[in-house]
């Protein structure tokens, strides 16, 4: 939810502040007063791409700041303050960290739907539709869903790997010639996983064997040998034990020597061992070198890590199994691809069924909807209809499309194709009344949305719009006095002039007799005594409702 919204230096606004109730907020004023500027503010805050085109002529930057509450954030909210300056570069801070438009994106956006003209177009895009059957389905939707796109991918790359076989199946004597070429040579030298690690560590150990064994027994021996680190510490220690009669003292620092006395007898006889095992042998030496130079040189060739030398091996060798297995391993990757197949069609049917079962209750609820916006019997269908195999997309195996009844005994038709601007104005309020019971988005900003309509239709609009405000947070911008008596808070949009004699928009938040008269001239074009008068009564209506 929006809860405070700070303009700065956007198209011709120099400097607003918006607070939208938490149900509906209206905006209203003449055309041309600068409503759009707001609305491209709202965009900015909840991440949509920025143009330098919007900032106030004059000015260096703009700036949109507002803070959100967002279900699951702590008391203070999310504060998102965002920049673009004249030469086109912007920048994003959430919650006072600098942060990209994709983390605004994917924080904010979710929980704010811009219902504009944009939104009509999708609800006339067919692709969108199965989308918005979907989350009125719910849950088994989705997981249905999920599980048809890992059936799809599992083909996708069956589909891939039996390309793949074929491709070594028609492997030409050159490349037979080349692969077995590279098989020879990479199995003469036969390297194992890990051993060019392995060497690499023991090199050191082999080449300096000779200076590690002196070195470790020249230490064992200065601790171990007569007149050694061990028998100082011995007599250090009887010494101390003889004298801790008269101080006790001397016996706890005895104790400690004690202890250190076991830890060098205990490395003493660790370096003899290790001494033992060290030895300086030249042949050894020259079979490590001669192994690393070897395994070097395949990976100059075919590597630059040793996996991909393996894994040159193992293309080989399937080009090679390829040729000369008589078409098994072809036969094997497409008895996988029919596998997987069969499993993706289960899974299209999976999916189908439920939105089969959701569609005709989809249908019937956007319907009831529009019956409160006066369109007569006109309603709303959802077709359903299984794609050839070829077209199946992520999106599901079948093309879902929301058909349009304009009335009783008329045919339904796809609503992009028959439907008017107004009709798809409330068609789209309709739907999202019934999708945002279903979704997660709890701000919808409307624009447009009285486009064509007036009279009766009027008063069912900003019912309707009233009633999605209980549950959503509702920002309109309106035309329709109908709609602005119904909200919690106006705010009047004019167009001024300012310093320098240059326009500029300003957000009032109206009340009382201010209020009276926009609605007055939204109803007749004038602030009359009679316009007045029956905005009050308008008023007074709403508010005894």
């Amino acid at each position: 939810m929006i809860d405070e919204l700070h303009v700065r230096d956007v198209a011709l606004i120099r400097d607003a502040t918006i607070e939208p109730s938490a149900g509906l907020t209206v905006l209203t004023g003449e055309t041309g007063a600068g409503k759009t500027a707001l609305l491209s503010s709202i965009k900015l805050l909840v991440g949509e791409r920025s143009d330098a085109g919007m900032v106030r002529e004059g000015a260096a930057s703009l700036e949109v700041e507002g803070r959100l509450f967002i279900r699951g954030d702590d008391e203070d909210g999310t504060v998102v303050r965002r920049r673009v300056g004249a030469d086109g570069r912007g920048r994003v801070e959430l919650n006072g960290h600098m942060a990209s438009v994709r983390e605004l994106a994917e924080r904010v956006g979710a929980t704010v739907d811009l219902c504009g003209q944009h939104e009509h177009q999708r609800l006339l895009s067919v692709a969108t539709h199965a989308e918005m059957l979907d989350t009125w389905a719910g849950a088994p939707a989705v997981e249905a869903l999920e599980a048809y796109r890992d059936a799809l991918a599992a083909v996708e790359e069956a589909a891939t790997e039996l390309e793949r076989v074929r491709e070594m199946g028609r492997a030409t004597s050159e490349r037979l010639d080349e692969a077995a070429f590279v098989l020879r040579r990479i199995d003469e030298v036969d390297p194992h996983e890990g051993e060019l690690e392995e060497l690499e560590a023991q090199l050191p150990r082999v080449e300096h064997g000779e200076a590690l064994m002196s070195a470790a027994l020249g230490a064992r021996g200065r601790l171990a040998d007569d007149d050694g680190a061990c028998d100082t510490l011995g007599d250090a220690i009887r010494a101390l034990r003889d004298a801790s009669r008269f101080d006790e003292r001397l016996g706890g620092w005895a104790a400690t020597l004690e202890g250190a006395l076991l830890d060098v007898e205990d490395i003493a006889s660790e370096l003899r061992g290790y001494a033992d095992e060290v030895d300086f042998d030249p042949e050894e030496l020259d079979r490590v070198q001669a192994r690393l130079a070897a395994l070097e040189g395949l990976r100059r060739t075919y590597g630059p890590r040793m996996e991909d030398v393996l894994r040159r091996r193992d293309e080989a060798r399937e080009v090679i199994a390829a040729a000369s297995d008589g078409g098994e391993l072809e036969r094997r990757a497409a008895e996988e691809l029919e596998r997987r197949e069969a499993a993706l069609a289960a899974a299209a049917d999976a999916l189908d069924v439920v939105r089969h079962d959701a569609a005709p209750r989809l249908a019937a609820a956007v319907s009831e909807q529009m019956a409160f916006l006066e369109m007569g019997s006109a309603e709303l269908e959802v077709s359903i209809e299984r794609a050839p195999r070829a077209e199946w997309t992520r999106r599901g195996p079948s093309r879902v499309e929301l058909l349009y009844r304009p009335g009783a005994g008329l045919s339904a038709r796809p609503l992009r194709k028959i439907a008017s601007g107004g009709e798809v104005s409330r068609v789209m309020l309709a739907v999202k009344v019934v999708l945002g019971e279903a979704d997660a988005c709890e701000t919808l900003v409307f624009d447009e949305v009285d486009a064509g309509v007036g009279g009766a239709t009027a008063v069912a609009l900003a019912s309707v719009l009233a009633r999605l405000a209980k549950t959503h947070q509702v920002i309109v911008v309106t035309h329709l006095a109908q709609v602005a008596v119904a909200a919690e808070r106006h705010y009047l949009v004019e167009k001024r002039t300012g310093e320098g004699n240059v326009p500029e928009t300003t957000l009032t938040l109206i009340g009382g007799e201010d209020r009276v008269a926009e609605v007055a001239r939204m109803l007749s074009g004038d602030t009359g005594s009679a316009s007045r008068d029956l905005a009050r009564e308008m008023l007074a209506g709403r508010a005894n409702s």
